[in-house]
């Protein structure tokens, strides 16, 4: 308790230079959604002319990055971690230079088919925390997925500082620069990823044979941690969204709206230093469950007011509630499969995931301006309530299980 270090050091040296090395390429890859979410309306609307169209560009990477989670984890369980990482990185950077060309040449297709091809390169990093999970010994497992969530800290910081230093680099063409500094966080990411030495892909005979991928969806953990990852990260993507145009809507300022999106960015990885302590301490249920409370706290601050200090109060609710959640429910995803079913597994939950924040993406304005913002976090809070049910219900037979005779694990 007295331990002043945030994280305690990983007992493997190789495991813990893998899970650095991880962190570090997480602060560079992690830095791309930023850049493509901050400057993708901006830039879709001036090369579309539409304000209909301007979020087309954000939301197909949201969609490319769900699409793109079961052929990536296919790749990795064909060729290991290392190989398709690096072809994520190298995506990475033909995104990042197919959008700043085609801002110079004015093209919003061009503009929409490098955002979606960031979605591969984005799907890559999420899996970085699957990767840091499967390096280390199972106790071990929540603090090395909080290691790889510090570095979207540091992605946080990075990304809106590249597009301070970069939007203007290229006068003839506004925001090109930004794109060429994707592309360039990508470039740097690639030799660390070569120095990765990861397990083998393929699993040993000791790990058992494979279950099929629907009757792992089927047990009641999958079902429970993927329903509390999905409404975790569904519901911070819908309100993050929504909440910037509402705030705008309610008569703030964008410098204002986007000093509350920065200490929600803040909010969501701070908590990363000692989340993994939570944990080991509390149980990922009991961590995951107060992340939702979190959440659902975050609405009950917005519909208290529309100061400015509601909005930015929810935000920073909003931010605290998705780290204990998502981390927590990555931690409880950890424990429904085995070493031969992981790859699959993982990509169904991150599919999940991403397919849901896509649909957020695509509908969170329309829902704002025909329901209003109150509404919006009014409809949240039956879905909280609903997913800490289910939760409440799954440590009960989870007890109940441990007491009583041996039985099987799932």
């Amino acid at each position: 308790m007295t331990d002043s270090h945030p994280l305690p050091p990983l007992p493997d040296a190789s495991a813990q230079r893998n899970v650095w090395l991880l962190v570090a390429a997480q602060s560079l890859g992690a830095a791309a959604p930023p850049i493509l979410i901050s400057l993708g309306g901006l830039v879709g609307q001036m090369l579309s002319g539409s304000a209909a169209l301007a979020t087309l560009p954000v939301s197909l990477y949201h969609l490319g990055l769900a699409l793109s989670t079961i052929p990536a984890a296919l790749l990795m369980r064909r060729l290991g971690r290392r190989p398709a990482y690096g072809l994520g990185a190298l995506l990475g950077m033909a995104s990042g230079l197919i959008a700043a060309l085609a801002v110079v040449q004015g093209s919003f297709a061009a503009f929409c088919l490098g955002t979606a091809l960031a979605g591969f390169y984005g799907a890559c990093v999420q899996n970085y925390r699957f990767a840091a999970s499967d390096a280390v010994a199972p106790a071990q497992r929540p603090q090395a997925i909080s290691r790889i969530m510090v570095g979207g800290l540091i992605a946080a910081v990075i990304g809106p500082q590249l597009v301070i230093w970069t939007r203007d680099a290229w006068p003839a063409a506004p925001f090109a620069g930004s794109f060429i500094g994707q592309a360039g966080l990508a470039l740097l990411a690639l030799p660390l990823l070569a120095l990765l030495r990861m397990p083998a892909p393929q699993a040993g005979p000791s790990s058992g044979p494979a279950r099929p991928l629907a009757a792992i969806a089927r047990t009641p953990r999958f079902i429970v941690a993927a329903t509390a990852g999905v409404v975790s990260y569904g519901l911070m993507s819908f309100l993050m969204t929504a909440a910037p145009m509402a705030m705008v809507g309610c008569g703030f300022t964008v410098g204002e709206a986007a000093l509350g999106i920065q200490w929600h960015v803040l909010a969501m990885f701070a908590p990363s230093f000692f989340t993994g302590r939570l944990i080991a301490r509390w149980g990922k249920a009991t961590v995951t469950a107060l992340g939702l409370a979190l959440i659902g706290a975050s609405g009950l601050m917005a519909l208290a007011g529309l100061e400015l200090q509601h909005f930015w109060g929810s935000l920073v609710l909003l931010g605290v509630g998705w780290n204990f959640g998502f981390i927590g429910a990555t931690a409880m995803v950890t424990e429904t499969y085995s070493a031969s079913e992981r790859a699959k597994v993982q990509a169904l939950n991150d599919f999940l995931i991403f397919g849901t924040v896509a649909v957020a993406s695509f509908g969170s304005g329309h829902l704002l301006g025909v329901s209003g913002w109150d509404a919006i976090n009014a409809f949240m809070l039956p879905v909280v309530g609903a997913t800490l049910l289910m939760l409440g219900g799954h440590a009960w037979r989870e007890r109940m299980r441990a007491a009583g005779p041996a039985s099987a694990l799932r």
